[in-house]
C-alpha cells in the first residue's frame, strides 16, 4: 500500500467508530426506572408549551450545574425547532443536547398539562400528556425516543396513560408490556 499512515489512520478512525457504536449498544434504558425518578407532575397550567415548562421546571429537581431558567430556555429553544408533539396526544420535550452530567439524574417527567395543547402534532391531536426528557448522553437520549415511541403505538398503555394513573401505574404498565 504506497501511503501506509493514511491507512493506519483511517483503520485507527475506524476501530474508534467500532468501539463508539459498541459501547452505545450495551446502553440499557430503562424508562420505568427513569419515570420513577422524574415522577408526575398532574394538572399543569398553561395554553402554550413554554409556560407548561416554566411551570414545571419551577417544581422539578433541576440537573447539577443548571438554574430553572436554563433548563425552561433549553426546553423552549428545541421547542422553536420543531414541535415535539408525536402523535396520540403526546409529547416528548427535551433539549436540544444532552444536559444532565451525572447519569444519576438522568429522569423522565410525566407532565399532565390542566388543558390540552395544540402542539402541532403529526396526527393533529391535542396534547394531553408531556413525557420530559432528561438524559446524560445521545445514545440513552435515543433508546428512551425509541422505547416510548414503541409504547405509543400500544393501546393499552395509551388507555392507562389516558387515566392519569400514579407513577406505580405507568411503570407496571412499562415492565408488564416489555
Amino acid at each position: 500500500y504506497p501511503f501506509p499512515l493514511f491507512r493506519a489512520t483511517h483503520m485507527s478512525a475506524a476501530l474508534k467508530l467500532f468501539d463508539i457504536r459498541r459501547k452505545s449498544m450495551e446502553i440499557t434504558v430503562d424508562l420505568a426506572e427513569l419515570i420513577e425518578r422524574g415522577g408526575i407532575i398532574l394538572d399543569v397550567e398553561g395554553f402554550e408549551p413554554s409556560e407548561i415548562y416554566s411551570k414545571v421546571c419551577s417544581l422539578i429537581s433541576i440537573p447539577t450545574g443548571l438554574s430553572p431558567d436554563e433548563l425552561c430556555g433549553e426546553l423552549c429553544a428545541r421547542e422553536k425547532v420543531l414541535s415535539t408533539a408525536v402523535g396520540f396526544g403526546f409529547a416528548l420535550p427535551h433539549p436540544r443536547r444532552p444536559i444532565v452530567k451525572n447519569e444519576s439524574e438522568s429522569k423522565i417527567v410525566v407532565i399532565y398539562p390542566k388543558e390540552k395543547l395544540d402542539m402541532k402534532a403529526p396526527d393533529s391531536r391535542l396534547v394531553y400528556c408531556m413525557f420530559l426528557i432528561l438524559s446524560s448522553s445521545t445514545q440513552a437520549h435515543l433508546q428512551v425516543l425509541g422505547k416510548l415511541a414503541n409504547l405509543f403505538r400500544n393501546v393499552e398503555f395509551r388507555k392507562v396513560m389516558e387515566n392519569k394513573p400514579s407513577v406505580k401505574e405507568i411503570c407496571d404498565c412499562i415492565r408488564t408490556l416489555g
